[in-house]
């Protein structure tokens, strides 16, 4: 909870709209939505008048509502309401949307897990509320918090274009390339803050809370299915960059095809794994991803240890940062594609014959500070947000 000091505020502070009267912040456990709440509540109300922060876990739940207590606080003069872990309750859509409708005058702040789809939900909050989505840290953020370094957001067009001048200002105030190594293995999730010994041992507890609490919460689901679930997550972690057999992924868990791809479908959700289309191909519910990873390598790592692929590794960074603030979608030609952009990544020996003739792509390349012409350094990809 007190990973992210009050100067230090993640990318999504600013982005978000705080005048809504009902806002939905979802993400992966370990993020900082917590934090991101508390932040907001002490830098806005000092004085701590007529706001309430509450956590939906809380035991006084079990025999009182959310209703019961927006109504309570209103009746107290209460006006923003603060609160978080709303899966933890079951009926906090319904609930959300008549707290919307019955008190005007209330602000309502509310966090949840990845796992939640806000606009599917059986309460109609599509008219209502206002969704973000907090993902972890970007490099840009780590170096902030580990060296007070505030550097700009850069877009994916001035990367291309201007890489090199870009890169080398950077260079001018950090030694970038051991903080990139950190960060790969250790710095998306601000928890890591807490203690880099146990950062591992909690990243893996973080996981199965969301696979054994979150995910339940959520989805009507059996012992045996999470069993499977977790399964899969082990056999995906050991891969390479994986183009997915489904018949030999449901073979590994026991299931059959249909089962394996909604399990990959409840793991994309829950933050834990990305999936990837060729640009022509829409993705839909039990249909068949052609590229997947972890969702970042510090899961890499801290599931596939020291064994974890290097070309794995640095696909799965590329994919997780870019992914974040584009559409990214695997190619034909290259590893992935942005709009018309094809990107090949690989080590500083990498050729260009993959992409070969291919217009406006470009070579992503891991241990280089400074690029050149269209070989652009895979750790700069790291200041989109």
């Amino acid at each position: 909870m007190n990973a992210m000091p009050v100067q230090h505020r993640r990318y999504l502070y600013q982005d978000i709209d705080w005048e809504g009267r009902l806002i939905g912040i979802t993400g992966t456990r370990g993020t900082g939505k917590t934090t991101l709440l508390l932040q907001y509540l002490k830098e806005n109300f000092p004085k701590k008048e007529n706001v309430l922060y509450v956590s939906l876990d809380n035991i006084w739940f079990t025999k009182n509502s959310l209703l019961d207590l927006a109504e309570q606080f209103d009746a107290y003069g209460g006006t923003h309401l603060f609160l978080d872990e709303v899966h933890r309750y079951p009926t906090w859509a319904i609930e959300l949307k008549n707290i919307y409708d019955s008190f005007p005058k209330m602000h309502v702040v509310f966090t949840g897990s990845s796992m939640l789809e806000i606009y599917k939900s059986n309460a109609d909050l599509s008219r209502r509320a206002i969704g973000y989505e907090l993902k972890g840290l970007s490099f840009r953020e780590f170096l902030l918090l580990e060296h007070n370094l505030d550097f700009p957001v850069i877009s994916l067009n001035e990367i291309l274009e201007n890489h090199q001048t870009i890169a080398s200002d950077i260079l001018t105030k950090i030694k970038i390339l051991p903080e990139f190594r950190k960060y790969l293995k250790y710095g998306y999730y601000p928890i890591y803050k807490e203690g880099l010994k146990s950062y591992s041992l909690r990243l893996q507890n973080a996981v199965n809370i969301v696979l054994d609490n979150d995910l339940p919460s959520v989805e009507n689901i059996e012992y045996t299915t999470i069993f499977k679930i977790k399964k899969l997550l082990m056999v995906l972690a050991s891969l390479v960059p994986y183009t997915p057999n489904i018949n030999t992924l449901s073979g590994e868990i026991e299931t059959n095809r249909a089962n394996t791809l909604r399990y990959l479908e409840y793991l994309k959700r829950a933050g834990l794994i990305q999936t990837f289309l060729y640009p022509q191909k829409n993705m839909k519910m039990l249909s068949k991803p052609d590229k997947i990873y972890l969702n970042n390598s510090n899961l890499l790592y801290t599931f596939a240890n020291e064994n974890a692929n290097v070309g794995n590794v640095r696909e799965t960074f590329f994919a997780n940062q870019v992914s974040a603030k584009y559409v990214l979608n695997t190619s034909q030609k290259g590893d992935f594609q942005v709009e018309n952009c094809v990107f090949e990544v690989g080590g500083n020996w990498k050729t260009g014959k993959q992409i070969a003739g291919v217009s406006d792509s470009y070579l992503v390349i891991d241990e280089t500070e400074v690029g050149y012409g269209n070989r652009i350094p895979l750790w700069l990809f790291g200041f989109l947000y």
